[in-house]
């Protein structure tokens, strides 16, 4: 334990000294009561009560003392505190596989509506980035705090042929690069995750394990959500494709640069799988006093001494 005021902690050695003074007086006591000749008499007078009453009492007096001394000298201990300087890359398939309805209303409008309540969700200052993928990627909106950009442009992405995931996942690292420096961590790079939400069939482009050593690379941990059922299907031209996720390789995605990988089959599930992100991203663990909580602790040692000595006291005539 560390205090912020450690010369108070001498006042500590008062506390033996007044240990001692009590032993002392209590042996004097007993050299005091041994004057008395006729015992039996001294018994009727003042009969015999235990002991250890009176020695509690000044025990848990001792133990209110030392706490108020800790307390005067004002610990502090690591305590986690948000973090809100973190940047959350929200990266989303448009790709024509998402208009399948396998997901209701369809995997696309599912993703919209967990996306924007994951966003609503962080703490002000974060920065979130928005970045869309089908057959190329697009930063749609550079890392800002501006809520209502991102939910604005959410609302109007719209489908594109082919999928390429790996340059969704590049295309989000570079919207890291845009982050505004944070004045109170000049030299800190802000904490970072990308949360990319696809069915997971790359078509085109980087392969995504590629876009994963690339993150592992730059600390920025991928989680990937990859939604769909394996009888999703789209019809293109009257003719019914099926369109199964492809589960194993976004697991890849998320175990290569240090994330987790979800499954989820409803709009539902996607919501609990953002707020477990969110919840895992942004805290620090700074020094706090924790003055109060000693001073508790000698609240309740006080209460219990002065509880004894009442006791005591109404034992005597």
């Amino acid at each position: 334990m560390e205090f912020l005021s450690p010369a108070r902690l001498w006042f500590l050695l008062l506390i033996p000294l007044i240990l001692a003074g009590y032993i002392f007086l209590q042996h004097r006591r007993s050299q005091y009561a041994l004057r008395f000749t006729n015992i039996a008499l001294l018994d009727r007078v003042a009969p015999r009560r235990p002991q250890w009453r009176r020695h509690l009492a000044v025990g848990l007096a001792l133990l209110a003392a030392l706490t108020c001394v800790v307390a005067f000298a004002q610990p502090k201990a690591k305590v986690k505190v948000p973090r809100e300087r973190a940047t959350i890359v929200v990266a989303i398939d448009v790709s024509l596989s998402m208009m399948a309805t396998d997901i209701d209303p369809n995997r696309l409008e599912a993703a919209k509506k967990s996306a924007k309540n994951f966003v609503n969700q962080l703490p002000g200052k974060f920065n979130v980035a928005l970045v869309n993928f089908a057959g190329t990627a697009s930063i749609i909106v550079p890392p800002t705090t501006d809520r209502a950009t991102v939910l604005r442009s959410i609302d109007g992405l719209e489908l594109a042929e082919s999928t390429a995931t790996g340059e969704g996942i590049f295309t989000s690292l570079q919207a890291l690069t845009q982050v505004p420096p944070d004045p109170e961590h000049p030299t800190e790079p802000a904490p970072a995750r990308i949360v990319l939400l696809s069915d997971g069939k790359r078509t085109v482009g980087r392969t995504a394990q590629e876009g994963a050593q690339a993150a592992k690379a730059k600390s920025t941990p991928v989680y990937t959500i990859c939604f769909g059922t394996d009888s999703g299907f789209i019809e293109m031209d009257g003719i019914r494709q099926r369109v199964p996720p492809d589960r194993a390789e976004l697991r890849s995605v998320a175990e290569i640069s240090g994330g987790k990988a979800y499954t989820a089959e409803s709009a539902g599930e996607l919501e609990d799988v953002y707020k477990d992100i969110g919840s895992s991203v942004g805290y620090d663990e700074v020094d706090k006093e924790i003055t109060a909580r000693y001073a508790g602790i000698a609240m309740l040692f006080t209460l219990a001494a002065a509880g004894a000595c009442i006791a005591l006291a109404t034992r005597f005539p």
